[in-house]
């Protein structure tokens, strides 16, 4: 199908800056007689009428020296990918992804694919469902021509994720959160057989490297509303899995909705302790380790159980603000929000809230310099002021900095004072 009013809209998507970039690609695609190509996810999204798109682009030959000359006339970063076959171009304001059209062979379940280059039509083929194994044609005589070798297009207009052959779960198991990614995304389901072959494969996840599923539960986690998902993966056992320990129900899924209505700055980093909360230590650790997490990553599922075990002196009533702070100062703030998104005590919610939007904050007026300068002796002793201070001042027991420099005076003439009594 020919239809140049698609390279109008993907036009009218882009940004002022990767509109230019992608005009000066095209054109230096012609200077070379290449024909240029839109590919995958970006098609798929410009037939759904996204408001933006990412620039994912082929041509059939070696596409790193096209990368470097568009990088050279652009003044841009690249960067290339040799195992693959592509490179990544990144300018002020605009992104592009280069490769080489290219097939897959899968040396074993769960392996990365071998690559070599090939046609256009081959690299939709090696794609992992319908819906992304489409290209747009950017230059030469065919113009506007919509290659859909797969049917992508009426599995759109369906509202289907279908898979392009029976083995395709067997070669990549990444494939089984992505799909179901998508079909949360979008609102499609998955094609019948489809899903049949994903409830026989599942266990071929445990092929798969940890980087690579916390590469997919990372993408999850980005989503607009990542508990959809994630209640999804759940449900078909994909996610006990990946790993024993991991589960996710509807109490973090409300927790995930309020996390990201309280602090969608916290996202995605305080989801990630959000799947360890019903874990003991050894079990979190076990978690992070198999997905490899990240260390802050890392950090922060391995403190949450730690953490929950703060929840009955958190809710005490006599507890100041500064003990609180001393309580939970020494934890990654992902994993506090965690638990303020999901304990069920509206006293330890509160506490915290206040501690990660408020008390964190708080210094005292005076510094060590001003200390010094009010006889404070050097070393240890002005660190320790400094923490009386900031705690009074937690505490609403000063409220200025003269207020805090009288505190200062009264505490030194009382230790002189006891001093004094020592040496008598």
């Amino acid at each position: 199908m020919k239809d140049p009013k698609l390279i109008d809209k993907l036009t009218g998507c882009l940004p002022e800056a990767a509109h230019h970039a992608l005009e000066a690609l095209a054109r230096l695609a012609q200077e070379r007689g290449l024909v240029l190509y839109l590919v995958g996810g970006p098609v798929r999204d410009l037939l759904l009428d996204a408001s933006t798109l990412d620039l994912d682009l082929a041509i059939e030959v070696d596409a790193r020296p096209l990368a470097r000359q568009l990088a050279a006339l652009m003044a841009s970063h690249w960067v290339e990918h040799p195992a693959f076959l592509t490179a990544t171009v990144k300018g002020g304001g605009f992104s592009i992804d280069l490769a080489t059209a290219r097939s897959e062979a899968y040396p074993h379940p769960g392996a990365l694919p071998k690559v070599r280059p090939a046609s256009i039509r081959e690299d939709m083929l090696r794609r992992d469902f319908t819906i992304n194994a489409m290209a747009l044609t950017l230059t030469g005589s065919q113009r506007g021509e919509l290659l859909d070798p797969c049917g992508g297009q009426a599995d759109l207009e369906a509202g289907l994720v279908r898979v392009l052959h029976e083995g395709s779960f067997m070669d990549d198991a990444t494939r089984i959160p992505r799909a179901l990614r998508y079909a949360v995304r979008f609102g499609f389901r998955l094609e019948e057989q489809t899903m049949a072959w994903l409830r026989r494969d599942v266990g071929y996840l445990e092929t798969i490297s940890g980087a690579r599923l916390r590469q997919e539960i990372s993408r999850i986690l980005q989503e607009v509303e990542p508990e959809r998902a994630l209640l999804r993966l759940q449900e078909l056992a994909v996610l006990p899995t990946i790993h024993p320990s991991l589960s996710f129900d509807g109490h973090r899924a409300r927790a995930l909705a309020t996390l990201r209505r309280l602090a969608p700055e916290a996202m995605p980093a305080a989801a990630w302790p959000l799947l360890a909360w019903d874990l003991h230590e050894g079990e979190a650790a076990a978690l992070a380790g198999r997905l490899t997490l990240t260390k802050p990553q890392s950090q922060a599922v391995c403190a949450l159980p730690r953490l929950r075990a703060l929840e009955p002196s958190l809710r005490q009533p006599s507890l100041k603000p500064s003990q609180v702070v001393a309580m939970l100062s020494p934890y990654p703030s992902p994993a506090v929000w965690a638990l303020a998104t999901a304990t069920a005590s509206d006293a330890v919610r509160q506490r915290c809230l206040d501690y990660l939007r408020r008390w964190r904050y708080v210094k005292s007026f005076l510094d060590g310099h001003a200390l010094l300068g009010l006889g404070v002796p050097p070393g240890p002793a002005v660190g320790e002021m400094l923490s009386r201070l900031k705690a009074s001042r937690l505490n609403s027991e000063v409220r200025s900095r003269g207020e805090e420099e009288r505190l200062v005076r009264s505490l030194l003439a009382h230790r002189a004072a006891e001093n004094q009594t020592d040496r008598d």
